[in-house]
């Protein structure tokens, strides 16, 4: 149900506490003060090794949210009745297990949206009945809840603003976008500084009529102070306001929407364009890939809703929307992938991790775990997709400057790689840098790809010519890369290699 990458590289996965007993037992000294269930319901995949580590976490996360502190802890926020207003912390550590904090929040937060902002802290947006927003932690003096009125006015009778998209746009303001309607938001003021046209076409877009949302990837100035970029909103698929209660009491399963909106949030004259998907989907994942030109749509179904038995037409094939580019005269397109054969409905999640794989995992449409019996029994696999990239010979990064990977706001960073190839024929580069995010309900949380302004590649001289010294210059501003951990990957003709953790402090 839910994903995140540490800065270790790991995965942590967990689920709800009260779905009943699940197939991996938690270690006897973790035990001791757990008299009904022993088994783990978290742990801690390490994509390298293979090796799973179990996790106890007390409370329910059942649909809840997080984000990356900038020391590279998970913080965790709400979830269901025991944990609705815990907040959770895991650090990336050997043994580090979950550590929760009750009554963190000032009020409940169910299906809420996180993100992490420019001050470090975190913000915690809406949720069932809540229609607040809070930041963990507070400052001094700080009110403990800041009323959202753009949440309810997005509510319908079917709810369809729950788990809103939340993306940080560059100016440091916030763009929430729920069911059909979005706003900028400046919580430093809290104040609504800019209201966006409608989306057209009459689909909702949010839980339970769920798409997914990205903010593409943002090309950083060659003059080192990120000022007036351009922040670009897509957001894909969705139903019908009514699929929910149709599919719910009636069996009437309405075709998911094939169609995509984006919206140059930064502009002065903001319009949606739409386009058309090769196919319609709910309940897909998008997904950034560090090529910084790609967006991967994977996951979900064709018809019905999110929520318990009520997804059909499982869609079995990935969609990568390659973004284009106007400097190189190429227009968006839509690619279709070989397909996988397990359905990945409700409750399923995809993540990329440092190789440039994307590990795809999960899928519980049903009350309880469910493994036979019923028309999609519950998921325990994981599985790889691998990008077109991993066809082709790939760069590789052999060193970092600075060595210790900490690296300050406009600082320069210098990469000596390898391209991978043995054609001596040089090819354009970028570097780009990648949140990790925080991924549950088919919205990947603060996931951000920046690309960096390169100013200098050349032949490194060591009688092997193709391997290269890059100068790059880091974000200026937190507005546009908040701190903590980015996987940093070089890319080159196109294809990118494996990413290399850093900090931004």
């Amino acid at each position: 149900m839910h994903t995140a990458v540490l800065p270790n590289g790991h995965l942590v996965t967990f689920d709800r506490t009260d779905f009943g007993r699940s197939n991996i037992s938690l270690p006897s000294l973790m035990c001791m003060n757990k008299l009904k269930d022993c088994t783990a319901h978290s742990v801690e995949f390490d994509p390298v090794t293979r090796a799973v580590r179990p996790l106890m976490v007390l409370t329910d996360t059942w649909c809840s949210s997080g984000a990356l502190l900038p020391n590279g802890t998970l913080l965790q926020t709400g979830g269901y009745f025991t944990g609705e207003r815990t907040i959770r912390y895991l650090s990336a550590c050997d043994n580090c297990n979950w550590l929760e904090v009750s009554n963190g929040l000032s009020v409940r937060r169910w299906y809420a949206t996180n993100h992490a902002l420019p001050d470090g802290r975190v913000i915690v947006v809406g949720g069932r009945r809540q229609f607040s927003y809070e930041f963990v932690p507070k400052f001094d003096n700080e009110q403990p809840v800041y009323a959202l009125p753009f949440l309810y006015e997005t509510k319908d009778q079917w709810e369809n603003n729950l788990y809103p998209f939340v993306h940080l746009s560059t100016d440091g303001n916030l763009f929430i976008f729920a069911n059909t309607k979005s706003i900028l938001l400046d919580y430093v003021n809290n104040k609504v500084v800019r209201t966006y046209p409608e989306m057209p076409g009459g689909i909702a877009r949010n839980y339970p009529s769920t798409g997914s949302s990205v903010l593409l990837p943002i090309w950083l100035n060659k003059a080192s102070n990120d000022t007036n970029l351009c922040a670009e909103i897509m957001i894909c698929g969705g139903t019908n306001p009514r699929a929910f209660s149709l599919a719910n009491n009636f069996n009437i399963f309405l075709p998911a929407s094939d169609t995509c909106g984006k919206l140059v949030i930064t502009a002065e004259s903001p319009s949606w364009v739409i386009e058309k998907m090769p196919m319609a989907r709910i309940m897909g994942d998008m997904v950034l890939l560090p090529t910084g030109r790609d967006v991967l749509i994977i996951n979900g179904a064709g018809k019905g809703s999110a929520g318990w038995t009520l997804g059909r037409e499982p869609v079995l094939r990935p969609v990568i929307y390659n973004i284009g580019s106007v400097e190189e005269k190429l227009n968006p397109k839509f690619e279709m992938m070989n397909p996988s054969t397990i359905p990945r409905l409700y409750h399923s999640t995809a993540q990329l991790i440092p190789d440039g794989r994307v590990l795809v995992g999960g899928s519980n449409p049903n009350v309880r775990y469910e493994f036979s019996g019923v028309l999609y029994p519950t998921e325990l696999s994981l599985e790889a997709f691998l990008p077109p990239y991993f066809e082709s010979p790939r760069p590789k990064i052999l060193r970092i400057y600075p060595n210790d990977g900490r690296i300050g706001y406009g600082g320069k960073i210098t990469i000596i790689f390898d391209d991978g190839t043995e054609s001596k024929v040089e090819k354009d580069v970028m570097v780009t840098m990648v949140v990790p995010a925080f991924t549950t309900h088919s919205f990947s949380m603060s996931q951000r790809v920046l690309i960096l302004s390169v100013y200098a590649v050349r032949n490194e001289g060591f009688s092997l010519s193709n391997r290269y010294l890059l100068d790059a210059s880091a974000p200026a501003t937190r507005n546009v890369a908040p701190p903590g951990y980015y996987m940093l990957f070089v890319v080159y003709g196109g294809i990118p290699s494996k990413g290399e953790w850093i900090q931004l402090i």
